[in-house]
């Protein structure tokens, strides 16, 4: 089993592994392929195996087929896993709706992810994003009722902005924010994340690769078919400008004899104790790559290459990222 640092998730929180398993690709997810179910529970069990005990889906990732998943990696070791669960977005025929944050959505949300889990109660849950469409007091009310009814044990939020969390934070501790946050993706460090800091709130930071632009793989122009066309950051020059600021991060990360891929997650789990690198994988001979990254050291002289080379706004165009 591999030597992983374990945070606390909030304040006198639970411990758990500072290298976290996302989920999300192993279901079908934006229109994407469902990967292969044998080796997608087989990869979760590795995870757990190698000491990687946060696990995250969400109950709309592949309609339902993520949870399920989950659930057959976790059954006969429950107790090995902590499961972080979020909700609220609403798709059909592949296609993005909005939200549902109500209070009796959410409470009919929680029955039907216990039972895709198989589990009596799942360990942080957390609205996808907060839109004003309810009141925070509700939707974070309705998730601190079904901890005291025992379906929840913590509760999370996911991108939302500083103000949005202290409000949160006010209504029921948080255990957690599920954010974006890479060398690419710097927006959340001037408001959100000293806020989190603040108040003693643990980061899941997703997305440390960018949408696969720091894993020094992607070359301009991109496929006409591929769903990162969307996103001005992808597009004609912009592309262009973003793939030249990657090639520091390839030099730093090849006389490191890292992949890019290692350099970007070992940057975000440089950014804090209290950070943890969520790392999407639906393959087992993904693990011992993504876990050397966890051991990586940065010195001085390299983050300093790093933080000039991605300071913040020389990424240019967005994503789906919060901002």
């Amino acid at each position: 089993m591999a030597n992983l640092q374990r945070i606390a998730l909030g304040k006198n929180g639970p411990q758990v592994s500072k290298l976290g398993l996302g989920c999300m690709r192993m279901s079908s997810t934006w229109g994407s392929a469902t990967r292969d179910e044998a080796e997608s529970v087989a990869t979760i069990q590795a995870a757990l195996d190698n000491g990687i005990n946060f696990l995250n889906t969400g109950d709309f990732y592949g309609h339902g087929h993520n949870e399920l998943l989950v659930g057959k990696a976790v059954k006969g070791r429950r107790d090995d896993a902590f499961i972080s669960v979020k909700f609220g977005a609403i798709f059909h025929n592949g296609q993005w709706l909005g939200l549902d944050l109500r209070p009796i959505a959410i409470k009919n949300f929680i029955n039907y992810s216990l039972v895709r889990l198989g589990v009596e109660t799942i360990d942080l849950y957390q609205p996808c994003r907060l839109d004003n469409s309810v009141p925070v007091e509700d939707v974070i009310g309705t998730v601190a009722d079904l901890i005291k009814e025992g379906k929840v044990r913590h509760l999370g939020v996911s991108e939302i902005t500083a103000e949005q969390l202290r409000k949160a934070n006010s209504v029921y501790p948080v255990s957690a924010l599920e954010i974006g946050y890479s060398l690419a993706d710097r927006q959340i460090e001037k408001d959100l994340l000293p806020t989190a800091k603040e108040l003693g709130i643990a980061v899941v930071a997703f997305a440390n690769t960018a949408e696969g632009l720091l894993t020094g793989e992607m070359k301009a122009p991109l496929p006409a078919d591929s769903y990162l066309n969307h996103f001005s950051r992808f597009q004609g020059d912009n592309l262009v400008k973003n793939l030249e600021k990657v090639e520091v991060l390839k030099s730093i990360a090849a006389a490191k004899g890292l992949t890019p891929t290692q350099l970007a997650i070992a940057w975000v789990n440089a950014q804090g104790d209290h950070i943890m690198p969520l790392v999407s994988m639906s393959k087992r001979s993904r693990l011992p790559e993504n876990i050397r990254a966890m051991e990586v050291q940065i010195t001085s002289e390299e983050m300093n290459a790093l933080n000039t080379a991605f300071a913040p706004g020389a990424i240019v165009g967005s994503t789906y990222l919060v901002r």
